[in-house]
């Protein structure tokens, strides 16, 4: 009897390998294509923002000790003077709040109420796990037709796509206050595969989390807060900390 040869097959598994990874890799550079053509205008100016209903600033990290990071804080500074300039009427934060050791839209809420935003103009999105939730939810829950999202210029594209998608019609406020080194390098790589997941959300039709209704257009922002966290909850639960961006 002959014996099989393994070696014989490495030509038809290499060529499936080679095949899987370009189909992979055509499948990334098409999304990336996509979502940066689709993607609307956007500028470093708030002057040069057009008037809109609302901002709307995603989540991005909370330290472990209370503090926002450092691309966070720039959203919620960029989001404070676009108010203060009388360019959006209400601001909508929205991030991770899954559970109480961890809240990012209490985070830049109390951030910009410290700054000198009117309390009822804050509203806070609880459920904002992803970019994609955040947009859902500001359309379905809050009621957001126009707005002005401000994130980082890499996270640009992706945001508006799919503010876009959930049927916003949207302007960008970019919060590149800074270089970002390392970090807005990772982060830029990074999104080149999470474009490719928001393709697949609009794609399928991803469900966000559901919940009353809170319209931003008539209703007071301190509605949408969350209670208090409870007692001994650690500092990124729902910092009292200083804001780093405020006046004196």
């Amino acid at each position: 009897m002959r014996s099989m040869n393994p070696f014989r097959r490495w030509p038809r598994l290499t060529k499936a390998v080679l095949s899987s990874g370009l189909a992979l890799v055509v499948l990334v550079a098409a999304a990336n294509v996509f979502v940066l053509a689709k993607a609307g205008n956007s500028t470093a100016e708030v002057s040069a923002v057009p008037p809109a209903e609302v901002a709307i600033v995603p989540g991005a990290l909370v330290e472990p000790d209370g503090d926002m990071s450092a691309m966070l804080a720039a959203r919620v500074e960029q989001a404070s003077r676009l108010w203060h300039a009388g360019k959006v009427e209400k601001i909508l934060v929205s991030g991770d709040h899954g559970q109480w050791v961890y809240d990012e839209p209490d985070t830049m809420r109390k951030a910009l109420v410290a700054d000198g935003v009117a309390p009822r103009d804050v509203f806070e999105d609880h459920a904002g796990f992803d970019t994609w939730a955040t947009m859902v939810r500001a359309r379905k829950i809050f009621g957001v037709r126009d707005a002005v999202v401000i994130t980082q210029g890499f996270h640009m594209p992706r945001a508006l796509y799919l503010a876009d998608e959930a049927g916003i019609d949207a302007t960008g406020l970019t919060a590149d206050l800074q270089s970002w080194g390392a970090q807005g390098r990772k982060s830029s790589v990074r999104e080149v595969l999470s474009r490719v997941k928001a393709v697949a959300d609009v794609t399928l039709n991803t469900t966000a989390m559901a919940g009353p209704k809170i319209p931003i257009a008539t209703t007071d922002g301190r509605e949408s807060w969350g209670p208090a966290p409870p007692e001994g909850t650690p500092p990124a639960g729902s910092p009292d900390g200083t804001c780093r961006f405020c006046g004196p």
